[in-house]
Order: C-alpha cells, then sequence, then structure tokens
C-alpha cells in the first residue's frame, strides 16, 4: 500500500511539534543544575514515564515484536528481572545518591574512593553508552528507510539533528518533558496496530490465539535447567536483575532522571512505578510479535531480516492516516533515548571531566561547553549509527550485548563502594579492568549467553576488588561514604 500524503503531513506535524515543544524549555536554562538535572523540580510521575522512555528505543519497538515473531513471549523473564533490579537500586543505591548534592552517578564514586576510579567509571560509561546508542540510532534507519524511502544515511541525520535541536537548547527539561508526550504516542500507537491486526485477521482474536497457541508462542517460562539458553528464566531473570540494577543504578543516562526528583522519595517512587510500566509496555510489543506472526505465518527471512516486520506491516498493511500515526510513534521512540543519551554522555563530559579540569569557569562558560558537548556526542553518534548499518542479528540484542559488556563492571565497583568498607580505590580499579577484560572475553571467545555477562562481570570485580582490597591494606585510598 505504501504511505501516502496524508501519512507524510502527520510525520512531518510530529517532528516539528515535539521539535518546537521542546525549544520552550530553552529560556530556563541558567546553571548546570537547571540544564541537566532540570532544578530538581521534575514531578515523580514524569520521570517514571521518562524513565520507560529512555529505556525503550526504535530497537525495542521493531525488534521485540521480531524476537516474539520468531520465538515466543520468553523475553518477558528478562523483563521481570528489570523490575526486580529497581526494587534493589531502591534500598541499596538510592539512598547513597540522595546524600549531598550528586550531579552524576560517578561523583559517588569519587566520594568514596577517589577522582582517579571516577574518571575510570565516567570514561567506561561514555565508551560503552555511545557505542550502544549508535546501535540504537542505526535502528531508525530501519524504519524511515522502509516508511519514506530515504537513504539509510539521510535517515540516521534527520532524526539527530532535530533531536540535537531541542536537545541543546532546552537540556533535561526538555528531554523529559517530550518524553512524557513521545511515551504517550508510541504506547497508543502499539495498541493502534494491536486492534488493527485483529480487525484484519479472519476470525479476530480466537483465530489469533489458536494459531499462536499452536505454534508455541504464548510460552513464558523456560525452566529448562541449561547454561547456554538466553531466555530461560534463571539466565533471563538473573540477568535481568543484573543488567537493570546496573544499567539504572550505575549508568548517567537513568542515575541522572532520578537525580532529577524533587527528593529520595519521589525518585524511588518514579522508578518503582516505571517498572509496572516497562512490564505492561513490553507485554505489548511481544503480543503485537505475536499477532504479527498469526498474520501473515512466513519465516522472517522473508522480510529480510524480523526487525523488518512490524515496520513493513505498517507501511503495507495500515489504513492511511494511521500508519503515519504508527511511524511517527517509532520515531517518537527513536527521538526521546537519543535525547536522553546526549544529555547524559554530554553531562558526565562536563561535569566528570571538563568542570573537574576548569573549575573557575563561571555558569555562562559552562553552558556554552555543555551545548557544545551535546554537539560533540550527537555527531560521535551519527558517526557510530553509520558504522553499524551493516551489522548482524536482532538490533535489541546487538544493543543489550554492547551494554552488557560494561555493566558488571560498574555495578561491580558500586557495589564495593556501598556495601564494604575495606574496599579500596586501588583494589577496586583493578577489579573493575578485570571485570570488564572477562566481559569482552565473553562478548567475543565464548557462547555464553549475554543475559549472563552482567553477574559474571559483576562477581569478577567485586571479588577481585574486595580481595586485592585487603592486600593492598593502608597502600590504597579508602574513604567513607558520610
Amino acid at each position: 500500500m505504501g504511505l501516502d500524503h496524508l501519512d507524510f503531513a502527520i510525520i512531518a506535524i510530529y517532528l516539528i511539534g515535539i521539535t518546537l515543544f521542546g525549544l520552550r524549555f530553552r529560556k530556563k536554562q541558567h546553571t548546570l543544575r537547571d540544564y541537566f538535572l532540570a532544578g530538581r523540580d521534575i514531578p515523580w510521575w514524569a520521570i517514571s514515564l521518562s524513565i520507560v522512555a529512555a529505556e525503550t528505543s526504535t530497537l525495542t519497538i521493531i525488534s521485540i515484536p521480531g524476537l516474539a515473531y520468531d520465538t515466543n513471549l520468553t523475553f518477558l523473564q528478562v523483563v521481570l528481572g528489570y523490575v526486580a533490579g529497581r526494587i534493589i537500586i531502591s534500598f541499596v543505591l538510592l539512598p547513597h545518591y540522595f546524600r549531598g548534592d550528586l550531579y552524576t552517578a560517578y561523583e559517588l564514586i569519587g566520594r568514596r574512593f577517589g577522582p582517579q576510579l571516577r574518571t575510570l567509571t565516567s570514561g567506561l560509561f561514555l565508551l560503552t553508552r555511545a557505542a550502544a546508542e549508535g546501535v540504537r540510532v542505526y535502528a531508525v534507519s530501519i524504519v524511515v528507510a522502509i516508511a519514506l524511502g530515504t537513504g539509510e544515511v539521510a535517515s540516521i541525520a534527520i532524526i539527530t539533528l532535530l533531536t540535537l535541536i531541542y536537545t541543546f537548547e532546552g537540556g533535561l527539561a526538555a528531554v523529559i518533558w517530550t518524553d512524557v508526550i513521545q511515551t504517550g504516542i508510541y504506547v497508543a500507537g502499539t495498541l493502534l496496530g494491536i486492534a488493527t491486526i485483529i480487525h484484519y485477521v479472519p476470525g479476530g482474536w480466537a483465530h489469533i490465539h489458536q494459531v499462536a497457541d499452536a505454534a508455541g508462542k504464548f510460552r513464558v517460562f523456560d525452566f529448562t535447567p541449561s547454561f547456554w539458553k538466553p531466555y530461560t528464566f534463571w539466565a533471563g531473570f538473573v540477568g535481568g536483575t543484573f543488567l537493570t540494577t546496573a544499567g539504572h543504578g550505575t549508568e548517567q543516562l537513568f542515575v541522572q532522571r532520578l537525580l532529577a526528583a524533587r527528593n529520595q522519595r519521589q525518585s524511588v517512587t518514579a522508578l518503582l512505578s516505571s517498572g509496572a510500566l516497562i512490564l505492561f509496555q513490553f507485554g505489548l510489543f511481544l503480543l503485537l510479535g505475536v499477532m504479527l506472526y498469526a498474520f501473515y505465518m512466513l519465516p522472517s527471512a522473508h522480510f529480510g531480516k524480523a526487525d523488518r516486520i512490524y515496520p513493513t506491516f505498517i507501511v503495507t498493511q495500515m489504513p492511511h492516516g494511521i500508519s503515519g500515526l504508527l511511524i511517527a510513534a517509532i520515531l517518537a521512540a527513536a527521538m526521546s533515548n537519543l535525547s536522553a543519551a546526549l544529555n547524559s554522555l554530554s553531562s558526565s563530559t562536563i561535569l566528570d571531566f571538563v568542570v573537574r579540569l576548569r573549575p573557575n569557569t563561571d555558569d555562562r562558560g559552562r553552558m556554552m561547553l555543555s551545548r557544545l558537548a551535546t554537539v560533540f556526542w550527537a555527531v560521535v553518534l551519527f558517526s557510530l549509527a553509520i558504522l553499524s548499518l551493516h551489522r548482524a542479528g536482532r538490533v535489541v540484542e546487538v544493543g543489550l550485548q554492547i551494554a552488557s559488556i560494561s555493566y558488571g563492571a560498574l555495578l561491580g565497583v558500586f557495589l564495593l563502594g556501598v556495601l564494604t568498607r575495606r574496599a579500596n580505590q586501588a583494589g577496586a580499579a583493578i577489579g573493575m579492568v578485570c571485570g570488564f577484560a572477562i566481559e569482552v572475553y565473553l562478548w567475543r571467545f565464548t557462547p555464553v549467553p549475554w543475559t549472563w555477562w552482567v553477574a559474571i562481570g559483576t562477581g569478577v570485580t567485586f571479588i577481585v576488588g574486595y580481595f586485592l582490597s585487603i592486600g593492598l591494606g593502608a597502600r590504597g585510598s579508602r574513604r567513607e561514604l558520610s
């Protein structure tokens, strides 16, 4: 069927409208507290929706349905771990973040261990977040190239530029409030897609259920005692728990939002409520994939790769107007995730590196440098997305694998800092390097599923760091969190 002028008009209105909305916040940006923490005056419900939006990229919307199309609903075991990880963060890490006036996650490491380890953890975040985000930005090109017929490079450039405009001007406040709107758009779009498929399939939901059930598509739990399968209950739940504890608890992308809350209680409420929302949301995306299977009954290879199934359905099967809304919904997720990455990468660059090197720079100078850092990271992510064009595999799994390479090392260091008193900077740094090396080894040279990487990396970092700290004794820098 393809898109027509109405669809293009809807997409254009969305892109222009969300950019102009984000620009409304530029006048409120006077200090780094305003630009990177939105003045610490964001209500919990907006932070909750923003966390969900930051966790949801184009990878999620197009690749999770493709995963369910090829397999079943067992990815929900990982999502249950996402919920458990949030509970751990609320009790173990968040109380420490709200002791003092912190701007980044890595200030906590600096306060506990010293500036060298702060630099190391922040640098690792910048490196791996940029790499993972490059894959996510690349996923935008899959949708835009199918929908609009533009080249992949042009697709990535359009979305990166528009997102940069409002992130550059409005800072975290623009990011969070555009996230709120964009979350509503893509969730509503997904519900609309589900309703449309039910309408299109002869026999409706009853026939979809019959076909999917016969193919084993509704299987949620897999208790197979196998270490080598990525989506058993053991690997999924443990992997999801460690992945979220590390990501949401130690990565600036998420910690920045939690620090923007009015107080610790609102931050906890935002984090826990986002867990319920993310479980609902992933359930929708997986259900959509199951329904697409019942609709097409074709191997995913027919579409080139599973990631192309949902965008192809939107463009070729949806009525005009609705298809435009659904493409806009997918772009909403892409822009919200990209804006979050740009602001968090910029905040860590400025606060963990530049301000420490140039402490006498006034607020005006710091704001200028912050905006320049945002532009710099937009160029970096655009470049990495181009390099990701020929990566194989489902993009959602590629993105999670890249993030997982560093998460274990980061989480291990943070746990050393908040759970032990004997750990020191030298021991923790060596432990972190060992944990990161193990995760790289698992990634490149073993068939160990990605769902285990963070847990293994965390364990190696913590154990090596703790016992080396004891061995180093007074030779390592040891501090206490107040």
